[in-house]
């Protein structure tokens, strides 16, 4: 029976995961309108009826799939040492797991350039950034012995990663930087460490 539910999910996961993979596809190659319920169904072979089983609109679909690599990357962060500070922590696992989660520069560039225009899969995107920076805080929490529902301070820090990956991202899609993506990870780690020196006031002459 164990081995009958197991295998059950997993097929549940394939399904959900190629539904999602179809959507994002359907995006990138022929733009959102392209990407129905019938159509992403049709690309892999199942009902409309199972893709609204699994997904309420298709923004969640399209987006679906950096939300489970999106847990691969809390659960590094939850395998660093325990002791370890949490700059450190994100330090050493941000970098090259944002583009494990975020994939190619130029699917990348279409989703930040179909989101400015459609105001749904933006707001689908800000949930994803806030389900992501929850896992985040409550991993803080953990390390630092808070309590994620009573203290502010998981929150705060979680807070900074997110605003990070979505500066960042925002930045590197344009295209207008040659930096790899891990690289203006780490960039923007330090500088948020050190303190930005923006908006500091100019030395008086």
């Amino acid at each position: 029976m164990t081995s009958d539910v197991g295998l059950r999910e997993r097929k549940k996961r394939a399904t959900r995961a190629a539904l999602s993979q179809a959507a994002w596809s359907l995006m990138v190659e022929r733009g959102i309108d392209a990407v129905t319920a019938e159509t992403v169904a049709a690309t892999v072979d199942v009902s409309p009826r199972t893709f609204r089983n699994y997904f309420s609109s298709r923004e969640e679909a399209i987006l679906d799939g950096i939300v489970q690599r999106a847990s691969s990357l809390v659960e590094a962060l939850r395998a660093r040492p325990a002791d370890e500070p949490v700059w450190d922590s994100l330090a050493h696992v941000l970098p090259e797991a944002i583009t494990n989660v975020l994939g190619d520069r130029d699917d990348i560039a279409v989703l930040v350039r179909v989101s400015a225009a459609n105001p749904a899969l933006l707001a689908q995107q800000l949930t994803v950034f806030a389900h992501v920076e929850r896992l985040i805080a409550e991993v803080i929490a953990e390390r630092t012995g808070a309590d994620v529902e009573r203290d502010l301070a998981p929150h705060l820090l979680a807070a900074v990663p997110g605003a990070l990956m979505r500066a960042v991202v925002t930045f590197w899609a344009d295209g207008d930087t040659d930096a790899s993506l891990p690289d203006l990870v780490r960039a923007s780690i330090t500088q948020l460490r050190d303190g930005l020196p923006l908006g500091r006031a100019a030395p008086a002459t």
